[in-house]
């Protein structure tokens, strides 16, 4: 998946709008992060440290931790033009459910 493919998908989900920090593209829903652009190659999705864990157990190849105090908190990097679409979109599904507020995880699908 590509960077615009995926930036189509993240605005996909409910009430999720793109923004930018610090000059870096990024995608929130109701102004919390869960997806951004910090550099060509990779995306950082925003994962609980359990789901960081056994994401880099399934993907080794297509994910890192982010370094630093972040990436100990579960910001994971995604090197989404590696990994199939399915791991993509299910990654990013997570990081939405992650920081969007509970009365909007039923506005969901799948």
């Amino acid at each position: 998946m590509d960077r615009e493919q995926l930036a189509a998908f993240a605005l996909s989900l409910p009430e999720a709008v793109e923004s930018a920090h610090m000059g870096t593209r990024d995608f929130r829903v109701r102004s919390k992060i869960f997806l951004t652009f910090p550099d060509q190659d990779y995306c950082v999705v925003r994962l609980t440290p359990d789901q960081q864990k056994l994401t880099l157990e399934i993907a080794p190849k297509e994910t890192l931790p982010v370094p630093g105090g972040w990436g100990l908190r579960g910001s994971t990097r995604l090197y989404h033009a590696l990994a199939d679409d399915t791991l993509t979109r299910d990654l990013v599904r997570k990081a939405w459910l992650n920081v969007a507020p509970k009365g909007l995880h039923g506005l969901l699908d799948g």
